[in-house]
């Protein structure tokens, strides 16, 4: 009987070390809830400083213009704000992490995950600048859901799976966006903003809070 226990419990010490060595798990559920308080932020912002409906705003800066340029400007500014905020406070949080862990940041896990995430969220980036090029601003945001859903969708198998969710939730967010033309800082503040801190509390509490209590 005390054998049988051994070895049931070698072999859950063998199944945890393979999933840490084929899975990056040091990801912060906390770095996901900043991400979206900062998206909420953001899109406050720019809500209040456009000051007028969002669709009669794409209209308007469709034609071109000095103004509109500088208000285009503003909002790849504050987009590229929210962007480095999320990802400074997510290595932090993700490090504290690692560390009571005993766990390498960045390990051959890690690099699969980013390369999954960024050749994606790449490509959409590209393509959102085109749209913007073309005064197709309206589908930035469809665009940017759409891409970053499928970067998280691909790189969940590299991490939780709780990613994988949230990827389909953010494509789904971004092809409702798309038809809702005109709604695009709606749906972006609900994707980039709830669904981040829906999802990154949850996975707080799922395998991070019990560790400490």
């Amino acid at each position: 009987m005390e054998e049988n226990k051994k070895h049931l419990e070698d072999l859950t010490h063998i199944r945890s070390m393979m999933e840490r060595s084929s899975r990056f798990l040091s990801l912060s559920g906390l770095s996901g809830v900043f991400a979206g308080i900062y998206a909420i932020i953001g899109a406050a912002i720019v809500y209040f400083d456009i000051n007028v409906g969002y669709a009669e705003y794409i209209r308007n800066t469709a034609g071109g213009g000095e103004d509109q340029n500088k208000k285009l400007v503003f909002l790849v500014s504050v987009a590229l704000l929210v962007l480095v905020a999320s990802l400074v406070t997510g290595y932090l949080f993700t490090s504290r992490k690692a560390k009571k862990q005993g766990l390498k940041v960045w390990d051959k896990s890690a690099r699969h995950m980013m390369l999954n995430l960024f050749v994606p969220l790449i490509a959409g980036g590209a393509l959102c600048v085109i749209m913007m090029a073309h005064g197709l601003l309206g589908m930035v945001a469809p665009l940017t859901l759409i891409f970053y859903g499928l970067g998280l969708y691909s790189s969940s198998k590299y991490s939780f799976i709780e990613l994988k969710y949230l990827g389909i939730s953010e494509i789904l967010l971004g092809l409702i966006s798309a038809y809702f033309y005109g709604k695009g800082l709606l749906f972006w503040t609900i994707g980039f903003g709830v669904m981040h801190i829906f999802y990154g509390a949850l996975m707080y509490f799922k395998y991070e809070k019990p560790a400490k209590g």
